[in-house]
């Protein structure tokens, strides 16, 4: 973890960990993509991807484990979800 990123940690504090921990509990309860969360969410996707994957790591590590679990699914099933926004897109329909 760089420097940047623990001051980052630091400078937000309670109400930084207290978002990021919502912000897993969403993803945890709505089994969504980072996309679709981050959408929901009104985050970019890079954010909350940096969120799950370094502050979460730090905060909550069990938390953490259940959030990469669902990613790993989520990318075991890429190609099907991509398969079927292509299907969809070139439908005559």
């Amino acid at each position: 973890m760089n420097n940047h990123f623990l001051s980052y940690i630091l400078w937000g504090g309670f109400f930084f960990m207290n978002n990021i921990v919502r912000e897993a509990n969403y993803i945890i309860n709505t089994n969504k993509t980072i996309r679709e969360a981050a959408k929901d969410l009104g985050l970019s996707k890079s954010v909350l991807h940096r969120h799950m994957n370094e502050a979460l790591k730090v905060f909550d590590y069990g938390l953490y484990l259940q959030i990469k679990k669902i990613f790993f699914e989520h990318n075991k099933n890429r190609h099907i979800r991509g398969g079927e926004a292509t299907r969809k897109k070139y439908s005559l329909g």
